[in-house]
């Protein structure tokens, strides 16, 4: 394996690496699984005073329940949902909506067609030795053509082709 190929295998493992490490860390705060819940069993549950706690994120509602278990739900916009938390004693988190933020992951996929062409271009600058044009592939062509001529001691007309002579 050549040296190119061996930096961009090492550049993809990074790559990959930092992509697992970014997602360790985006794992939630919460224990256990969470079960989605529809938005009127969540009503129900909260008047019958089952709810200890939920975080509030544009209309994403996440908590959990008495005996610890976590829920989600999606909430209408519902004016009244705070003051009826607040009647029931549930503690309230409000979180800033960050919807439009893009994650690592979604940065890497619109990114990635970018950087494949980057990398192929860089494949083929190097193939032809350092940004240079095919010239200096036709010149090793020429010299392998000479090579053979003298080796079978016939002349055909490449000289005069490459030459410019015609």
């Amino acid at each position: 394996m050549n040296n190119f190929g061996k930096n961009l295998a090492l550049w993809i493992v990074i790559g990959l690496l930092l992509v697992a490490l970014f997602n360790l860390f985006q794992t939630s705060s919460r224990k256990g699984p969470q079960s989605t819940l529809a938005f009127s069993d969540f009503l129900a549950d909260v008047n019958r005073g089952q709810v200890t706690d939920v975080t509030i994120n544009g209309n994403n509602i996440a908590g959990h329940f008495t005996d610890g278990r976590a829920f989600a739900t999606n909430s209408p916009n519902d004016p009244s949902l705070v003051n009826r938390l607040m009647d029931k004693g549930v503690r309230i988190t409000a979180a800033p909506f960050n919807e439009n933020i893009p994650s690592l992951s979604g940065i890497l996929v619109s990114w990635f067609p970018m950087l494949l062409l980057i990398g192929v271009w860089i494949f083929f600058m190097r193939r032809t030795r350092g940004g240079g044009s095919l010239r200096t592939e036709m010149d090793d062509l020429k010299a392998r053509v000479r090579a053979l001529e003298a080796k079978s001691g016939r002349s055909t007309a490449f000289d005069d082709l490459t030459d410019g002579k015609r």
